[in-house]
């Protein structure tokens, strides 16, 4: 029996899309970097305090991907930097299209750095290009040191993985180095940073090496 694959079409037609977001970016010469997580991982709070440190230094503007509510622009609003939201309702992955509608608010050649903060899911997310410069996956310590080999394709195309939450590493059984070693083991290429946002910890680290890349 013959099978055929539904999804093709509807990748193929994101991959054309997305072809043409990245060379709109790349025509305004702005970054753009696609953040990826499980919900919970606290990536809004380290999108907040990426923003603070570096809304002085870079110029800015957030694409906020949520099934539903605004929560998140708003908080990214308060932190200076303007941010559009897209709704899903119900799906769980932001796509070409969507971003493509969504880039259009902003002046894309006044700005250095484009975050598209997508949907919270370690899967659906990293099947769609959105024509982004880096995926960066953010994991929490909390949800444990096994996320890398058990949610591989994310973890593989990441450029940079953020270890988030180190300070409950006290508290709770994770081992920071088997994080290290499966992300590596997936992509020996990856930057990795292990921070805190509620203690602060590493993230200068972090917001230092994301300015350079945005610069280079």
């Amino acid at each position: 029996m013959a099978e055929i694959d539904v999804s093709r079409p509807i990748l193929d037609a994101n991959q054309r899309l997305a072809a043409a977001n990245r060379e709109r970016f790349r025509a305004a010469g702005v970054k753009v970097l696609n953040l990826i997580s499980s919900p919970g991982s606290g990536k809004t709070t380290l999108l907040e305090q990426t923003l603070k440190r570096l809304r002085d230094r870079l110029a800015m503007a957030v694409i906020e991907g949520d099934v539903q509510t605004d929560a998140d622009a708003r908080r990214v609003a308060a932190c200076g930097v303007r941010a559009v939201q897209i709704e899903t309702r119900g799906g769980c992955h932001l796509d070409g299209a969507m971003v493509a509608q969504a880039a259009g608010a902003f002046d894309l050649g006044s700005l250095d750095l484009l975050i598209i903060e997508n949907v919270g899911n370690l899967v659906c997310p990293v099947e769609f290009d959105l024509g982004e410069d880096l995926k960066l996956a953010v994991l929490s310590v909390a949800e444990g040191d096994d996320k890398p080999s058990k949610y591989p394709q994310l973890f593989k195309e990441a450029g940079v993985v953020v270890v988030n939450k180190i300070d409950l590493l006290p508290y709770i059984d994770c081992s920071l180095e088997r994080i290290h070693a499966d992300c590596l083991r997936l992509n020996p290429q990856q930057r990795i940073f292990d921070v805190s946002c509620r203690t602060g910890e590493g993230l200068d680290a972090w917001t230092d090496w994301l300015e350079q890349w945005v610069r280079a």
